[in-house]
């Protein structure tokens, strides 16, 4: 039997496999309200074969943003839209499928240029603002210089979560993620590369997770048990002196003695300079030693390609649950195949049943590795 299409519980929300889309920024938003591009990927996502949809990364506040483009949630207006983006989707989504939102604030990699028009920091004629961070150190050569957080600061960015979690939930979306990775703000407090702090949230490990911890507390608070929260997490910061996966074990175990429900572990982001070795599975070592040492419910993501690969981290007990992302923007239909691939009988759209393989003789032709 398939544990990829298999049920998996997040705290109170059940969802009928364990596929996540993970988080996508689409840089297509208006002061942070969902356009027209929203709506359509919203609703092809839900249609997938994902039994968890997370939304691209939305900001807590305005300056938190990564870019001009980015996803808000923090006002009116950016509550209307979502709403409106949300309703689409849920009226296409398969049987079962949930809703997640990534709450987040870029921090120092805030004030940035779109990928598309060079993903660097914007120049004083694109707008820019001023971004914060734990001490005023640069993201990367050339990059702004960040306002290191005031005590002032914390305060805002923390009712800044709870009033963006609490929008949330009044859409009515069943999943939370923090966060606390690629090097934006979460993950910018708990790396000694960019915390320097010598305060309540500087110069120990523990004292650098501190204000994930106050923030992922406030969040748990402040929504209804119905809502799961987890967070993503950094793996390795791939930079000697740096985030080590024992860091995220240590990190996981705490966020669980909080109350959150699950992790999706990570990596990378906070050094410019770090060397990556990206290849397939090449962050599952993370995430099993978090699954592992916290015996929090645990996401793998990263390169995790096909339906077998899925299903093998699965079944040699390396995470519980696997989120893919450019996968799905590649083949939006990437369930449907998967669930082809392992045998499982994934109920479709019945307006696109005539194009499932017992139905359709070129389905062979076109995926001819499932059959």
């Amino acid at each position: 039997m398939s544990l990829l299409f298999s049920p998996i519980a997040l705290g109170n929300v059940e969802l009928p496999n364990r596929i996540a889309v993970a988080p996508m920024c689409q840089y297509s938003a208006t002061d942070g309200c969902a356009s027209d591009w929203h709506l359509q990927h919203w609703m092809n996502l839900a249609m997938s074969g994902a039994g968890l949809v997370t939304v691209e990364a939305t900001a807590v506040e305005r300056h938190g943003r990564i870019s001009h483009g980015d996803m808000g949630l923090y006002s009116d207006d950016n509550e209307r839209a979502f709403a409106r983006a949300l309703a689409a989707a849920r009226a296409v989504a398969l049987p079962g499928v949930k809703f997640a939102v990534q709450l987040a604030h870029a921090g120092r990699k805030a004030s940035s240029q779109r990928p598309w028009e060079g993903g660097g920091p914007l120049k004083a004629d694109q707008d820019p603002w001023q971004t914060v961070a734990p001490s005023a150190i640069p993201f990367a050569e050339g990059w702004h210089a960040p306002k290191a957080a005031d005590a002032q600061d914390l305060d805002r960015i923390e009712a800044a979560f709870v009033q963006a979690a609490k929008r949330t939930a009044r859409l009515g979306v069943e999943v939370i993620e923090l966060h606390f990775a690629h090097g934006y703000l979460g993950h910018e407090f708990q790396s000694p590369f960019s915390n320097q702090r010598t305060d309540e949230y500087g110069g120990t490990p523990e004292k650098r997770r501190a204000f994930l911890l106050r923030i992922a507390e406030a969040v748990r608070a402040a929504v209804p048990g119905t809502v799961a929260v987890g967070a993503r997490i950094t793996g390795s910061d791939w930079t000697e002196g740096g985030i080590t996966p024992d860091d995220a074990v240590a990190l996981a175990s705490e966020l669980k003695a909080l109350g959150l429900s699950w992790v999706d572990v990570t990596s990378g982001g906070n050094v410019s300079t770090a060397r990556i070795p990206v290849g397939p599975g090449y962050q599952v070592p993370f995430a099993a030693a978090v699954k592992k040492g916290s015996g929090i419910v645990t996401r793998a993501v990263g390169m995790i390609a096909t339906a077998q690969h899925a299903e093998e981290i699965l079944q040699k007990g390396e995470a519980d649950q696997i989120a893919l992302a450019r996968a799905f923007l590649d083949n939006p239909r990437w369930g449907w195949h998967a669930a082809e691939a392992l045998g499982f009988d994934l109920p479709r759209p019945p307006q696109y049943a005539r194009a499932a393989p017992k139905l359709w003789p070129g389905a062979r032709l076109a995926r001819p590795d499932v059959h």
